[in-house]
């Protein structure tokens, strides 16, 4: 019996030690899972997991848009002014006839755009192209053409431009509906001049406005990394979709922070598709310099919220002076439009068709009262004029 025992104890020794190996090294021989304190439902371990985790990348999405993300290089002229010193006699006695400045210097630039349509068409930023003497567009198959400006639209800071050949990999646009904050984003572009590149972040933010970065704002807010020489590049989806033009970082530095902004592509698709079709963006226009209502500003205009924009000058001759409105009046509402503040106020009044009529509600002293206004068209801006000229 002693040596039953004896033989039963050496067994059950040898099978708790392997059942503790087995459990250490191997617990899903075992049926449990290491280090879970609950039950989980995990993926099984495979040998080809690696070529999985490519397959569900964002591979595909690069490899859909990459070919409609071009490099856009610029050169323009700078005059130099003359110093007034090689005008004297004296200079010129002691540094000789000859001795004359060039009057001019070369500046180059670069940035990036997206092929919008087969046929040549190409969006990007003003400030890509702004002064431009000379446009050279770099194909992702390696092929450098010139390229001309459409037209552009400095309050935005969108434009087209063209080059002369067809059958290019257009990108394809996506809708705003389908875009969320978290969403999965990559940034595809021409960082410092360095080449095709693309980084991965998500949708930080929607409708950021109040940036003071262009005059009409709604940008989608990114994480990834948008640098120098990203402008005018895309923003696309885990599908590889357009749906935003990369514009401006936030940056102590010059560099990428994290803290990136593009134009929606429904915004883009709206001005692009006026300039190729007008050459410029048209936007109602009523004359007015309107300013915030801050809480002190209610309070000593006896306002009982924030809410409106504060008429702070009117234009002498223009729509809102014709139509009555005054210094002091705040716009509560344009149509069935209500105002916030004055930057909802510049976005309401710009989607207006110029010609057409418009209600005006406004508080004017302690008094709601409602103006017809006829909307006129905005001018270009100081930008926009300022090539114009140089243009001429």
């Amino acid at each position: 019996m002693r040596k039953l025992w004896l033989i039963f104890a050496q067994a059950t020794t040898v099978a708790l030690a392997v059942f503790f190996v087995v459990v250490t090294l191997k617990p899903e021989w075992a049926g449990r899972s290491q280090n879970n304190i609950v039950a989980l439902h995990e993926v099984a371990v495979s040998g080809d997991a690696g070529n999985k985790a490519a397959e569900i990348g964002f591979r595909n999405a690069a490899k859909k848009a990459l070919p409609a993300v071009v490099h856009i290089f610029t050169s323009q002229e700078v005059k130099l002014r003359r110093n007034p010193l090689l005008d004297d006699p004296i200079f010129r006695h002691f540094f000789g006839e000859g001795f004359e400045d060039d009057g001019a210097r070369q500046e180059s630039g670069l940035g990036s755009g997206v092929i919008v349509s087969p046929d040549g068409y190409i969006l990007t930023n003003f400030h890509v192209i702004d002064a431009a003497a000379q446009i050279e567009v770099a194909l992702a198959d390696g092929r450098k053409l010139k390229a001309r400006v459409v037209g552009s639209d400095p309050e935005s800071d969108l434009a087209v431009i063209r080059v002369d050949t067809s059958d290019l990999p257009a990108i394809t646009f996506g809708r705003m509906d389908n875009v969320g904050v978290g969403d999965v984003v990559l940034a595809i572009g021409n960082p410092f001049g360095v080449g095709q590149t693309v980084t991965m972040g998500i949708v930080s933010a929607l409708g950021r406005t109040h940036l003071g970065i262009n005059t009409f704002e709604n940008f989608i807010q990114t994480d990834a990394a948008i640098n120098p020489g990203n402008s005018g590049g895309a923003l696309v989806d885990a599908e590889g979709t357009l749906i935003g033009i990369n514009t401006a970082i936030y940056s102590r530095t010059g560099g990428s922070l994290g803290i990136g902004f593009a134009i929606p592509v429904s915004s883009a698709r709206r001005i692009m598709e006026q300039i190729i079709q007008n050459g410029v963006v048209i936007r109602g226009w009523i004359g007015v310099e309107a300013q915030e209502i801050t809480q002190e500003l209610a309070e000593s205009f006896g306002l009982p919220d924030t809410n409106g924009a504060l008429i702070a000058g009117v234009v002498r001759g223009s729509p809102a002076d014709q139509a009555g409105i005054k210094p002091g009046d705040v716009l509560l509402a344009v149509g069935q439009n209500d105002i916030r503040d004055p930057q909802a106020m510049l976005d309401v009044i710009a989607a207006l068709k110029p010609g057409d009529e418009a209600a005006f509600r406004l508080r004017r002293a302690k008094s709601v009262n409602e103006l017809k206004v006829k909307i006129g068209q905005r001018p270009p801006s100081a930008k926009k004029k300022r090539m114009e000229l140089e243009d001429d």
